[in-house]
């Protein structure tokens, strides 16, 4: 833009016949320069004072928690630019200058896990929300010890023998195997007024607990030769022997076979038919039946659960041989008398269903990415779900366990707060689905929770205190006096049989006596 002068002008002293409008605004700076070297002077000093490191030691960020008090800071920035042009300009190029990749004062930081207190409490909610830890794998210990031994050595056989038959699973198999048979009534062919045996023989629960073990071994590895490539994928499962290679196929193979014909015979001669075929069974259905469905339905878990309910009758089933009169499948399993049995059962199978949904809810994305069907990651809430409704069911079990003479009324007041312990963890789970550690306390209250009840049952056996009580203070059993009572009428008609003084009835009744 040019403005010409007029011919009269001040300028025209000066030789110039135009004026550009740069040079007509400079005139005007000198009066403003001295504001704005002074606000640079600020600026200068601030700088240097922010370099030393003498400037206050309350950052911003120790407020940026607050979002209030983050928009006020900013629409602060934002009312204290000035219309003035000198100082507009000044203001945006300190703005344009902080923003800069090369300044050392460092951004406000989006967290603020920065200060201590901040870190602890998102430290608690961490461990608060954190999936459940779950104990050290057995098996994945016992290959680890494996294949630090010498190779073709009895050292690495016998750690990856027992790995493959999961010891921790079969140790529970197998106690509540025995923990049913203990708290079979013992009948009154068995007391020790009839019998030199005090109670059931101690040489049937030898061949039961040696054949049950040998039947979980044998479904276990059977198990395992099924899945190797699936149990590379998850951590639980990827330190198996199959899976490292301790063992061949072949081999696993082999022990599954003797392990499973071992079992079920020392069963059938041991023990009882019945008891041998219940063991078979259990290998079929978790083997045959269980493994194959984790990767089609969920319906496996009941499955599972099953095959958990058999090891309580097959106790159940070895003690009743002892007393029976026919010893075929009806008469060990069915009617009245046998109830007991099958309530056992039921104890163990609502006991997996709060035991396993926490597990699997852990371990889901495990479950996910292996192909296993798992409740726990393809419906969450029903998870939660049959959890709790399971858990509700040891209350009337317990009670059924009173009532069908198993135990003492007083079981059903001593197992109460478990029952309810393990409810509270239940109907937690299925509040949070288990989120916040929800999953975590249900799955420890499980692994406490049948222990518990078992040694409360077998402490509340029927009759056994009053057993005891008579058997300390040197009281006769019933059965006892009454026996004397018949013998003393006995003799009696014998003596008067002999003397002729009898009457017709006491002299048939003297002739038919036994042992005369």
């Amino acid at each position: 833009m040019i403005i010409r002068s007029p011919p009269v002008s001040a300028f025209r002293s000066n030789g110039l016949s135009t004026v550009c409008l740069p040079c007509l605004l400079s005139t005007a700076k000198p009066a403003r320069r001295a504001v704005t070297r002074q606000f640079s002077q600020k600026s200068n000093v601030k700088a240097a004072l922010a370099a030393a490191g003498t400037t206050t030691r309350l950052r911003a960020e120790y407020f940026s928690g607050n979002a209030l008090l983050e928009r006020a800071r900013l629409s602060t920035k934002r009312g204290a630019l000035t219309p003035s042009i000198s100082e507009s300009n000044s203001i945006a190029a300190e703005n344009e200058a902080s923003k800069s990749p090369s300044t050392t004062a460092p951004p406000p930081p989006t967290s603020t896990h920065d200060l201590p207190h901040r870190r602890r409490q998102a430290a608690r909610r961490a461990a608060k929300e954190a999936d459940l830890v779950l104990p050290a794998n057995a098996s994945s210990n016992l290959s680890t010890s494996a294949a630090n031994a010498p190779s073709n050595s009895i050292r690495r056989l016998i750690p990856v023998l027992l790995s493959l038959s999961k010891p921790r699973l079969s140790v529970l198999v197998v106690l509540t195997a025995c923990a049913s048979y203990s708290l079979y009534p013992v009948p009154e062919l068995l007391l020790p007024s009839a019998t030199d045996t005090p109670s059931l023989s101690p040489l049937t629960l030898l061949f039961l607990t040696t054949g049950t073990a040998l039947c979980a071994a044998s479904a276990n590895t059977l198990n395992m030769l099924y899945e190797p490539k699936w149990d590379a994928l998850m951590a639980r499962t990827r330190n198996r022997p199959l899976v490292r290679g301790l063992i061949s196929t072949r081999g696993a193979a082999l022990f599954a076979i003797l392990a499973g014909i071992g079992g079920t015979t020392a069963l059938y001669f041991g023990v009882n038919p019945t008891v041998s075929f219940l063991g078979a069974l259990n290998i079929a259905i978790y083997a045959g039946v269980y493994t194959p469905l984790k990767r089609i339905s969920v319906i496996n878990t009941w499955f599972g659960a099953i095959v958990g309910g058999i090891p309580p009758l097959m106790g159940w089933a070895a003690a009743a041989g002892q007393s029976a009169t026919h010893g075929d499948w009806r008469e060990l399993l069915l009617g009245e008398q046998n109830a007991g049995g099958w309530l056992l059962a039921a104890l163990l199978i609502a006991w997996q269903f709060a035991h396993f949904m926490p597990l699997s809810w852990s371990i889901r994305d495990e479950y996910k990415n292996a192909g296993y069907k798992m409740l726990a990651w393809v419906n969450p809430a029903r998870n939660a779900r049959v959890a709790l409704r399971y858990s509700l069911l040891f209350f009337p079990i317990c009670i059924g366990l009173c009532y069908y003479n198993v135990t003492e009324w007083s079981f059903a007041v001593a197992s109460a707060p478990a029952n309810i312990w393990l409810l509270r963890g239940a109907v937690q789970f299925w509040r949070l689905e288990g989120q916040k550690g929800s999953a975590r306390s249900l799955f420890w209250a499980s692994v406490w929770h049948l222990p518990v009840v078992m040694i409360l049952a077998l402490a509340e056996k029927k009759g056994m205190w009053q057993r005891v009580w008579r058997a300390v203070m040197g009281v006769p059993d019933l059965d006892e006096d009454e026996e004397d009572y018949l013998e003393e009428d006995e003799e009696e008609a014998v003596l008067s049989a002999r003397e002729g003084q009898v009457s017709p009835e006491a002299r048939r009744a003297a002739i038919t006596l036994p042992g005369r």
